[in-house]
């Protein structure tokens, strides 16, 4: 399990990533370390299917593209749960997108 601390426009984010052969789980926390939106993405085909467990009010787009993205990365699930404490702002979202896209491996 691969876990990174890391701070966007002054808030505080938790990364922990789980690979597995067939796919990954991705949990992104801002302050304390809690399950919470969740989106999982299959992506064996030509395009990833996407379905929501648990919905966001906030964000779930960047749920979605954060599940599609990395299932087709890694041709496999990808599970993604995020609790924030606020909407995030595009910028906040680029950098974690880009944060978890390094911790994941191929």
């Amino acid at each position: 399990m691969n876990t990174k601390k890391t701070s966007v426009d002054g808030r505080s984010f938790s990364l922990t990533v789980q690979n597995f052969e067939n796919g990954c789980l991705v949990f992104v926390s801002e302050g304390a370390e809690k399950i919470g939106s969740m989106t999982v993405s299959l992506a064996t085909g030509p395009a990833p299917v996407t379905t929501t467990i648990i919905p966001s009010k906030t964000e779930s787009l960047f749920l979605k593209m954060m599940a599609e993205r990395l299932s087709t990365r890694i041709r496999g699930i990808a599970l993604v749960s995020v609790f924030t404490q606020g909407e995030l702002g595009n910028k906040t979202a680029k950098a974690l997108m880009s944060e978890i896209m390094e911790m994941v491996r191929v």
